[in-house]
């Protein structure tokens, strides 16, 4: 017989068989690496091993006994089919039942040897075992896998229940004794941790329960380990690579600062002399700036650009949506209408040259590419236009990605790809903050500052919670605001309503009566803001209708604008000082606090309404964090907190294991494997004394996909 490896198919292991393994595979199992990782979610202590005679009521237990007599009935109510079998041992014997479970009796027989699990019941004056575990007990020397002891609790679908994992898991777990630890010896013993041979026998056949939380603590520890050992490997890498040395002058950035209309935040001038200090090198460097809506991010990578352009070499701009990269271009050439050495919009609406005051105009795709390709266009902004094949750059100095997560990896790598024999410094933004435990964990790679206060002047945003009880004094104050003059954002968690005639899952059913956009903007139109002039905004409108749309509400010609959240990112209107949030509950917190930033630009008191129907403790709870808040970073660790790191990173996408999602919260933990990793790699950054972890590391990376 062919001896099973980590990469043996499930299929080909003997007593699991193709049909077993095609329902394994709907787990996402295909391998005996996926079944040996494929932990528990919880535990059932069944080790209370008792005499039938001295059972109590409400507690958790196992008997062994022999099956005397078993029938079976239906109920006289909902004709419910009822396995009834008597259960007898040394003591005394007890009912037990099982429930519209036809199939047990081709299993359950009289005479036989059985294990019975559960919680025990007081059915009338006796007690009663209803819908246990069994085990049928083949022979003496049978070991119980499924009573008796702790036993795992998996996730499930159709067709496999735990019981069945736990048999096919019996299977495979021999293995584990052969597979050789990875995690260097002084991490161990440093942590105390177990082998990982003894973590994976520990955390499928745990003997205690404290066994268990030791092997978790592992694996958690482990996988947190590989992630930032990945991140901070890449960092290492980019320190190898060449980069064009773009050093800067004291005088340069002086005159910079002197265009601006405003002074720049104490934020603002670390946040771009951590940059220039970064672009003087002559390795590749990558950053991420972070910082609130409207802090000035754009301003500071501007700036990074101009002393870019002044070496005669490009700079980049990427932006997730067109309204975004235009923002950019509008506030460049704003604030450095001097700058002669060409600034270009490339969308795919939009082809625009600026060479200096006056000097602005519509010009075709093709004479723009030209004058990228030939260099006389020094700084290029644009969304993933400009990393369309048939765009070519001279010498790319800098690149800077906006809302880097909305990118994905293959996005990043073609831009990066534009360029000759140097590789280009990287500049990421965001507006959305990462709490610090997350960031030393996935941002292991990058360099960070943070611009963490607002321009000066801006008054602070009047927040407040609106329940159903309130919602028409609440209309009465905006439409009080509007006919004043102001502008108002209403934002709906959804494009449109769901067919309840459709067939729609459980999580869809609770949204049936979520505000959407469409039904909204009807409402607000023809009754509420009847006599407003009312808009409506979303992605699944074509791009000239979003445009349209959008320079309305800038021009000042609508007066509320009903959106999705399509206006999270990039929309710039002082006049528009309310912020209309319905269904708020359904939102995280950070977005919430992006959707709050597009208010109070202007000199205007702003308003940001949360409208919720929820009664839930929890949601009132998560709300009033945005009110007392002083920043969106202290927001959200508060996120993190409520709804955990898939808040901010999408579990489903990320495919980070699950203990390391958790993990994550943990800042002692993530401090520790941040440390570690810091540690090894400093003695040995290509992992030549680990081979085996460096093979771990490669399977590793192929089962995640960092965005």
């Amino acid at each position: 017989m062919k001896e099973n490896t980590l990469i043996t198919p499930l299929s080909t292991v003997h007593g699991i068989g193709p049909v077993f393994a095609e329902r394994l595979e709907r787990l996402g199992l295909k391998t005996v690496k996926d079944l040996l990782y494929y932990f528990p979610f919880r535990y059932q202590d069944f080790s209370n091993i008792k005499s039938i005679a001295g059972l109590s009521s409400n507690e958790v237990a196992t008997v062994h006994g022999v099956i005397e007599k078993i029938s079976i009935s239906k109920t006289f109510y909902k004709k419910l089919l009822v396995i009834t079998a008597r259960v007898a041992d040394e003591s005394g014997s007890i009912e037990v039942v099982w429930f519209n479970q036809r199939h047990l009796l081709t299993q359950l027989k009289e005479g036989i040897s059985i294990n019975i699990a559960g919680i025990v019941k007081m059915q009338g004056k006796k007690l009663q075992f209803q819908s246990p575990e069994f085990e049928i007990i083949s022979r003496d020397s049978y070991v119980p896998r499924h009573t008796g002891k702790l036993v795992p609790i998996y996730s499930e679908t159709k067709g496999i229940t735990s019981k069945g994992i736990r048999f096919v898991m019996e299977k495979v777990l021999p293995l584990a004794s052969s597979l050789p630890e990875f995690l260097p010896q002084e991490i161990l013993n440093k942590n105390s941790f177990p082998t990982l041979s003894d973590a994976l026998e520990h955390i499928h056949r745990p003997a205690s329960l404290t066994e268990a939380e030791e092997a978790q603590k592992r694996f958690a520890f482990q996988d947190l380990f590989l992630l930032q050992l990945i991140k901070t490997k890449e960092k290492y890498h980019l320190a190898q690579k060449p980069a064009h040395a773009l050093p800067y002058t004291p005088e340069q950035i002086k005159k910079y600062f002197s265009y601006l209309p405003f002074e720049c935040t104490p934020g603002q001038k670390k946040a771009l002399y951590d940059i220039l200090e970064d672009i003087s090198k002559s390795h590749a460097t990558h950053r991420l700036l972070q910082g609130d809506v409207g802090s000035g991010k754009t301003v500071v990578a501007a700036m990074a650009a101009l002393v870019v352009a002044s070496h005669q070499k490009q700079a980049v701009f990427m932006a997730p949506t067109e309204v975004l990269a235009q923002q950019h271009y509008h506030t460049f050439t704003s604030f450095f209408e001097e700058f002669s050495h060409g600034v270009a919009l490339l969308t795919s609406n939009h082809t625009t040259v600026f060479f200096g005051k006056e000097l602005e105009r519509d010009i075709s795709k093709k004479e723009l590419l030209t004058h990228i390709a030939s260099g006389k266009i020094k700084i290029v902004i644009g969304t993933h236009s400009v990393i369309q094949k048939n765009v070519a750059f001279d010498d790319v100095g800098l690149l800077v990605i906006d809302e880097q997560h909305r990118f994905g990896v293959h996005q990043r790598a073609a831009l990066l790809s534009r360029t000759q024999t140097h590789h280009p410094h990287l500049l990421s933004m965001s507006a959305t903050p990462i709490p610090r435990t997350l960031s030393l964990t996935l941002l292991g790679d990058l360099e960070l500052s943070i611009i963490n206060e607002l321009p000066k002047n801006r008054k602070p945003i009047d927040t407040r919670i609106v329940p159903a009880l309130h919602r028409q004094q609440a209309y009465a104050f905006i439409h009080q605001q509007a006919k004043t003059g102001r502008q108002v954002y209403v934002v709906c968690p959804r494009i449109a309503s769901l067919d309840p005639e459709q067939k729609l899952t459980p999580r869809q059913l609770l949204q049936l009566d979520v505000k959407n956009v469409e039904e909204e903007y009807k409402k607000l139109s023809k009754t509420v803001f009847k006599d407003l002039r009312v808009g409506m905004l979303h992605g699944q409108m074509k791009s000239d209708e979003k445009q349209k749309m959008m320079s309305g509400f800038k021009n000042g010609t609508i007066d509320v604008l009903v959106s999705t959240s399509v206006i999270e990112v990039g929309v710039d209107v002082p006049n528009a000082t309310i912020m209309m949030i319905e269904g708020s509950e359904y939102f995280g917190l950070s977005q919430l606090y992006q959707f709050r930033g597009r208010v109070g630009r202007g000199e205007h008191q702003s308003y940001c309404f949360l409208f919720t129907e929820s009664r839930s403790k929890i949601t009132m709870e998560r709300l009033k964090a945005l009110i007392k808040a002083k920043n969106g970073f202290e927001l959200a660790e508060m996120d993190l907190k409520f709804r955990g790191p898939g808040q901010f990173l999408g579990t489903e996408q990320t495919g980070i294991p699950d203990l390391a999602m958790k993990a994550m919260q943990n800042p002692h933990m993530v401090k520790n494997v941040y440390e570690s990793v810091q540690s090894l790699l400093k003695q040995d950054p290509e992992l030549k004394k680990y081979p085996y972890l460096a093979e771990y590391l490669k399977l590793f990376e192929q089962k995640i996909h960092l965005e």
